[in-house]
């Protein structure tokens, strides 16, 4: 998005785990203030290269700088991707400052949704989901529940259910006392989707799709009835019966 609209968008902060090759290819081309490692040997590493390079991006480290980037006052949006656990703190600041969230990380409602959601509307801040399931969902929602998202009554507001799809991954079709001699291998050999081995184990035991359930009824404000996970091995249909 940022490379195709410089006129546009411009990046105050790149965050990263332990990839200083990455970071510093992402630093020379988009030129953010700060750049934040998980570590502090990461921040080093990226410090030196950056400054053989005559950059002028600012190096910091841990969870604390994450969070301090995500509420920095002149950033209108956050896109909260940090993977797992290591991403609430910091979406958790970017909600508290009032920005527009960028939802791409599970966790953090997963984990936390009614603390989450509470503070969204304490705060005042906006979520867009970004995870590919949950986006379909919300572009398929009323302007209203898409503007009061986590309180908007979905009855009142003409939705009767919400459909999760899933390939059913690898070991679809595996019988279930088969399932124990499965190796990691043979789980991340997702038959239609090339990820990371995290993301495609938990596909294959179906636990990326539970997931994904509790982030829709804490984004959607959907009790457990009102939500179906389908089994739909083509992956043609997503979520809200858009083709991709």
């Amino acid at each position: 998005m940022v490379r195709h609209n410089p006129d546009r968008f411009s990046i105050a902060a790149l965050v990263a785990g332990k990839n200083v090759d990455r970071m510093v290819e992402q630093c020379l081309e988009f030129s953010p203030r700060y750049a934040v490692m998980d570590d502090v040997q990461s921040a080093d590493a990226l410090r030196i290269r950056l400054r053989e390079s005559d950059s002028r991006t600012e190096v910091l480290s841990g969870q604390q700088a994450a969070a301090e980037v995500a509420a920095l006052d002149d950033v209108d949006q956050v896109m909260a991707a940090i993977v797992g656990a290591a991403g609430l703190v910091p979406t958790l600041a970017a909600i508290r400052a009032g920005k527009t969230v960028l939802l791409a990380n599970k966790e953090s409602l997963v984990t936390c949704g009614r603390l989450f959601m509470d503070a969204v509307q304490q705060y005042g801040a906006h979520l867009l989901p970004v995870d590919s399931e949950h986006n379909a969902i919300f572009q398929s929602m009323p302007v209203t529940v898409q503007h009061n998202l986590g309180y908007a009554d979905l009855t009142q507001n003409g939705v009767s259910s919400i459909l999760l799809t899933g390939s059913g991954g690898p070991f679809r079709e595996t019988a279930i006392a088969e399932l124990a001699a499965m190796t990691p291998d043979q789980a991340c050999r997702h038959p239609n989707w090339s990820m990371g081995r995290k993301i495609s184990v938990d596909s294959a035991t179906m636990m990326n799709k539970g997931l994904e359930y509790i982030e829709a009824r804490w984004l959607f404000n959907a009790s457990a009835r009102q939500m179906e996970v389908l089994i739909h091995p083509q992956s043609v249909i997503h979520s809200d019966g858009a083709l991709s």
